[in-house]
């Protein structure tokens, strides 16, 4: 593991799980020294003991149907949220066919006719026993299932849904007031993608997708793939209200991927998603908006691109994909940012200046030696506990522990 950290901060490594053998790792949660892991090939969550960082050790398994995946997840107090969506890469086969256009030609139907069995909706668990979730709710969905949640407590939760009828995913409300029963409270979507309304879309290429939204103080901060940021009033769940939309595809290379809004300082950190092996959908940035006046979100600045070596060829995917989420009972912070960046490990910035954003500190993990086949560095999703110890997952290469010192 290499500790390429600069500047006034630092990245220590302290532990490394191979999730059971099953390094694939997308979403992390972490809460009660446990770990959630959504996976990225093996259809369904790890659990992974962390309550001693250096020794990570396996604590269970939770399938899930043949031909769903469990990538994203979210927990708060004892309830765990995880998404059940059809498994879309086995049927597109390929990165480039499945982030160049909306999913508008597939319907459950048809899956169904090609032998794609999955479940499409939302599981709900239990938690209070850390290594033993037991199921205590579903959110059944038509359509194709969802890829990403927004749940950090309270009554609703917020996910990126792909229901019939529309072109791809779009806004789900979800009222979580019983958690055995959650249900729809709302929905909201780029104008253009409900095509059984008869919508037409405005855009003529690319993929208008919700990744996912974070919500703070009843707005929803939405980002939307090659269809960029969106800003909804979300406190009247069943009537959202658009406030603004900006895309800045083209000239940029879209792929808008994950938001975080700091509501004290009136700031937006917006990521865009490198999608394409060795940089063939361009330089991707982490964007800092002026959001005080939620109907004009103005870009303030990007910040700086990791360069102490040429990572376009070093394989795998270079550019940025997730943010800690500063959630409640974790690391919280308006200035310093984790951000992952694939091939280039994990990435840590201070804005205390929002105008010139500076890397403080990075980690470069190094693939397993026994990984079989050999996988480059894809560093996914990160999660900073409120001790500064720091648990980034790898689409490869397994659960890497880190201790944060600033």
């Amino acid at each position: 593991m290499a500790d390429v950290s600069t500047h006034t901060a630092s990245l220590r490594f302290l532990g490394y799980s191979d999730q059971g053998g099953r390094p694939h790792g997308i979403q992390i949660m972490v809460r009660n020294e446990h770990a959630y892991i959504g996976q990225g090939r093996f259809g369904g969550f790890s659990i992974v003991d962390v309550s001693n960082p250096r020794q990570p050790k396996p604590a269970g398994f939770v399938p899930t149907a043949p031909g769903t995946l469990n990538i994203h997840l979210q927990v708060h107090d004892d309830l765990l949220l995880v998404v059940d969506g059809a498994n879309l890469f086995r049927v597109y086969g390929s990165w480039e066919a499945y982030y160049a256009q909306s999913m508008q030609g597939w319907s459950s139907a048809q899956l169904g006719q090609r032998g794609v069995d999955f479940m499409a909706g939302m599981r709900v668990y239990d938690v209070s026993k850390p290594a033993e979730p037991r199921q205590i709710g579903y959110l059944d969905i038509d359509g194709l299932g969802l890829h990403r949640i927004w749940y950090d407590g309270g009554r609703y939760a917020y996910a990126s849904a792909l229901l019939e009828g529309f072109t791809d995913h779009i806004l789900l409300i979800i009222d979580m007031a019983d958690p055995t029963h959650p249900r729809e409270a709302g929905r909201w979507w780029v104008p253009g993608m409900w095509r059984a309304g008869g919508e037409v879309p405005s855009w003529s290429s690319g993929r208008v997708a919700l990744h996912h939204a974070l919500v703070a103080d009843g707005i929803a901060y939405g980002s939307w793939r090659d269809g960029g940021l969106t800003i909804v009033d979300v406190h009247d769940p069943a009537h959202p209200q658009l406030l603004a939309h900006r895309n800045w595809r083209p000239p940029f290379g879209g792929g808008t991927h994950s938001a975080l809004p700091l509501p004290d300082r009136g700031l937006l950190i917006e990521a865009d998603e490198a999608v394409l092996e060795g940089c063939a959908d361009g330089t991707k940035y982490v964007w800092v908006f002026d959001v005080r006046e939620k109907s004009n979100p103005v870009s303030i600045a990007t910040f700086p691109v990791p360069s102490e070596q040429d990572y376009c060829r070093a394989g795998g995917k270079f550019g940025p994909h997730n943010l800690h989420e500063n959630r409640s009972g974790s690391f919280q912070s308006s200035e310093i940012i984790f951000v992952t960046y694939q091939n280039a490990g994990l990435r840590v910035f201070s804005i205390a200046n929002p105008f010139r954003p500076e890397e403080i500190a990075a980690f470069v993990p190094t693939p397993p030696p026994d990984l079989t086949p050999s996988q480059p560095i894809a560093s996914a999703d990160v999660f900073v506990d409120q001790r500064g110890l720091v648990y980034l997952t790898d689409a490869a290469c397994g659960l890497h522990i880190l201790e944060f010192a600033h």
